[in-house]
């Protein structure tokens, strides 16, 4: 239905002082603290885990070499949406408006809402870190990973704590015990803290103070004096949990931003009632392929 006089009754008499709700700054492009952009010329995007060697064994004298297989482990599937939204506005709307350009406010409010959902679809994968299945067959966050060869790995405290300097100081030991999917350990350190609002004094405290927070000891801040979390923490507004926070690491093929169809918004006249319509249209897709690439918690 598009938008009429009827709608808009105010913006066609005099004497208005101010039209107002439209203004507001917005929280962007958080979505790029967290996830790698690439882009993509299909419906769906796949990436395979590969499993390689394991640990080598030692060889008798005389005896023959051992042999060891690959494969391929599990897929992780990126299938992209298309997120569109689109208005209309009536010929006499437009031709009585008193005040502005009724295309040019809308099609702002238009680029807000898209804008928006982005950033809740990005979101959605870490509120859901600890319930959607990935292409492991478990949740992103989880204690029990499964590998290759049966055995499984976790990424995320055994007991789940608020953010302290304990409970982090524990996430960066357990990261640095990461293995593959054979069980060797690998070299990952974590990046970066994500962290809902609710907690970013906290976060700030514990990154960044001289000496240890919430204690009268003389004790260094090991978590800075080290360098750990190099790229410091982000603040996510559309973070649904309000104790949860998540560590990202330096796991390369974690995060992924699938761009099929950038935004691309469109406009054209009805003929036949003379209407003006206004569209925008995106395509993309938000997930993660090696679990790997974050430890989280969701609190206490």
């Amino acid at each position: 239905m598009a938008i009429n006089r009827a709608q808009l009754a105010k913006e066609l008499e005099p004497g208005l002082n101010a039209l107002f709700g439209m203004e507001y700054s917005r929280y962007e492009n958080e979505h790029a603290e967290i996830f790698d952009q690439e882009t993509s010329d299909r419906a769906f995007e796949e990436e395979v885990m590969l499993v390689g060697f394991g640990e080598a064994a030692v060889k008798q004298e005389g005896s023959a070499v051992q042999f060891d297989t690959a494969q391929e482990s599990f897929t992780a599937r990126y299938s992209h949406e298309t997120v569109a939204l689109a208005f209309s506005l009536t010929e006499e709307a437009v031709e009585d408006n008193l005040y502005d350009t009724l295309s040019a406010r809308y099609t702002k409010s238009l680029a807000r809402s898209m804008a928006y959902t982005k950033q809740v679809k990005a979101a959605n994968i870490l509120n859901n870190a600890f319930a959607t299945a990935g292409g492991d067959g478990v949740s992103l966050v989880n204690t029990a990973h499964p590998t290759a060869l049966g055995g499984t790995f976790s990424n995320r405290n055994a007991t789940d704590a608020d953010l302290n300097e304990t409970s982090l100081e524990q996430a960066m030991i357990d990261i640095a015990g990461f293995i593959d999917e054979r069980g060797l350990k690998v070299a990952m350190q974590g990046r970066k803290l994500i962290i809902p609002v609710n907690i970013q004094f906290v976060a700030d405290r514990i990154l960044n103070s001289t000496l240890r927070v919430g204690t009268a000891d003389n004790d260094i801040n090991a978590m800075r004096n080290m360098g750990m979390l190099p790229d410091g923490y982000t603040i996510n507004h559309y973070l649904s949990d309000t104790d949860a926070y998540f560590i990202k690491t330096d796991a390369p093929n974690g995060f992924k931003h699938f761009v099929r169809a950038a935004l691309a918004t469109g406009m054209e006249g009805d003929f036949d009632t003379g209407n003006m319509r206004y569209k925008a249209r995106e395509r993309y897709s938000f997930g993660f392929s090696d679990p790997r690439c974050v430890y989280g918690s969701q609190g206490s």
